[in-house]
């Protein structure tokens, strides 16, 4: 059996406990001991061997450390972008019906004005009767319907009961009049209209 003496500082943590001679030989880098077919184990290692992992470990360690602190900054970066953006849709998310209905507002300006003048009755009605379409219009672009009551069945789920009334000519549970009307938003019920029922 052959024995290889080498320097303090590159022998193995452990003594080898075998060496292989002939076939089974296992070639032994002469500079830092390891093998070229296989990794040597931690324990066999030499003092040389072990500051070269310890080193590469390290910086291994470093750079996922880095990586991760990366990470954590972009992640709280776009927390932040985050809430600012939703403070802005919060803020200004009614930017676009607002716009639409200032025209409404600046034709209900001109009503009052006209109605200061005793002969113009008519075109008063007439110009708030312009603005009352022009804001329907509004709001059916921003997804605004009117539930539909009189003559339709009483429905709980759109209609409001107020009181019952004998009609002969309508259907007993229909609804015979509208006291104040209600409203859909995108299919979403947001106000049910106020109706007076058809006694059964």
């Amino acid at each position: 059996m052959a024995r290889i003496d080498v320097m303090d500082e590159e022998k193995p943590m452990e003594d080898l406990s075998e060496e292989i001679d002939g076939e089974g030989e296992t070639a032994i880098d002469p500079e830092d001991g390891s093998t070229n077919n296989e990794e040597v184990p931690l324990s066999e290692m030499t003092k040389k061997q072990l500051i070269e992992r310890i080193s590469e470990v390290q910086a291994l360690a470093d750079t996922t450390m880095d990586n991760y602190l990366r990470s954590q900054a972009e992640m709280e970066n776009m927390k932040k972008r985050f809430q600012k953006d939703k403070q802005e849709l919060i803020k200004y998310g009614n930017e676009t019906l607002t716009k639409q209905l200032l025209p409404v507002a600046d034709n209900l300006e001109k009503a009052l004005d006209h109605s200061k003048d005793e002969k113009s009755l008519e075109a008063l009605r007439e110009g708030v009767d312009l603005t009352l379409k022009g804001f329907l219009d509004v709001l059916e672009k921003a997804g605004v319907e009117v539930v539909k009551s009189v003559g339709e069945p009483f429905d709980p789920n759109f209609h409001e009961a107020v009181s019952e009334q004998e009609v002969e000519n309508a259907a007993p549970g229909t609804v015979v009049r509208e006291l104040q009307k209600g409203y859909l938003l995108n299919q979403r019920l947001i106000r049910p209209a106020m109706v007076i029922v058809n006694k059964k």
